[in-house]
């Protein structure tokens, strides 16, 4: 079976696999791995660029390293090779989590509990959902349903497509080593920097296709296009500007702004500035623009895969 082919239907599996079960609550890989990679920093850690870049190195190294060690041993099977694909993308992908915690948050607001939506925020995002009302935290949970289509499904799938297992996982390894270990806190300024900047450069394909499929699948095209030319460039993030701001222009509603970190205030540009401001049915809204884009972009992702197989055959 051709690689491309084994590529698309591995990653439909995969993302039926996402859709009907979701994250499991227990032995997730992706937990496995944050475990391996916390237990090599503490050997590695030192508060110095060269020792992080060392530490990023051996643990996304080691994650492609094993997704290819794994493809070459399948490789004889056209099923076993699908059947690595497709649980490698069901481990990597999380949007069925992303949904259901987006919508849990959403019935609460809808049913006036906004405590009960601060209580879950966490579940979501970094923010301070105590600095937040019912209308902050439908914004922050429509921002995080943007930036983590691309993150969390998008991203993955096109490093899926370019290659195959080890893309895979090699991608997910950079993203949650950027959760881990690529912020801006006293530990990890200097040891965090190369998993950042290496998460910037994974992700960097994965927001701009994200925004074209967003414009693509949202309810207004142009206003997409328009708040991601104009107000992406003055997002303090390379790649969730885009995403964000293609999202605010689709849904026609303004994101960004004054944001809180555990008591750190952050003051971001506002993206979509003729937008209105977020309501809570919107979280229903961005969900399903999130899941739309998504299969676009499984679709893209296997047409690019056949392209290129065709061009080199």
């Amino acid at each position: 079976m051709r690689a491309d082919r084994v590529f698309a239907y591995g990653a439909a599996a995969g993302l039926i696999g996402d859709l009907l079960l979701g994250d499991p609550r227990r032995g997730h890989p992706v937990a496995a791995f944050g475990r391996a990679a916390g237990a090599v920093e503490r050997v590695l850690w030192r508060d110095h660029r060269g020792w992080g870049t060392l530490h990023t190195a051996v643990c996304v190294g080691g994650a492609v390293g094993l997704g290819a060690m794994a493809e070459n041993v399948v490789r004889p099977s056209r099923t076993a090779s699908v059947v690595l694909t497709a649980a490698a993308t069901w481990a990597v992908v999380g949007g069925t989590s992303l949904v259901r915690e987006a919508r849990v948050i959403g019935r609460a607001l809808e049913a006036g509990d906004v405590e009960a939506a601060r209580d879950r925020l966490p579940h979501l995002c970094g923010r301070d959902p105590q600095a937040l009302d019912a209308d902050g935290i439908a914004r922050a949970v429509v921002e995080s349903v943007a930036e983590n289509t691309s993150d969390a499904v998008v991203g993955a799938l096109v490093w899926g497509a370019v290659a195959g297992v080890p893309g895979l996982l090699g991608f997910r390894a950079v993203n949650t080593l950027d959760a881990m270990v690529g912020h801006k806190s006293v530990i990890y300024r200097r040891f965090g920097w190369a998993s950042a900047r290496l998460d910037d450069l994974a992700g960097w394909p994965g927001a701009r296709l994200t925004a074209v499929l967003t414009a693509l699948a949202g309810d207004s095209p142009r206003g997409a296009v328009r708040a991601w030319r104009e107000d992406a460039p003055q997002h303090p993030s390379p790649n969730a500007g885009p995403v964000e701001a293609s999202f605010a222009g689709a849904l026609g509603v303004r994101l960004g702004g004054t944001l809180s970190y555990a008591g750190r205030v952050e003051h971001r540009p506002v993206l979509n500035q003729r937008g209105r401001a977020v309501a809570t049915y919107d979280i229903e809204r961005a969900v399903r623009l999130s899941r739309r884009v998504g299969l676009l972009a499984l679709g893209a992702g296997v047409a690019a895969r056949a392209f290129v197989k065709g061009r080199t055959a």
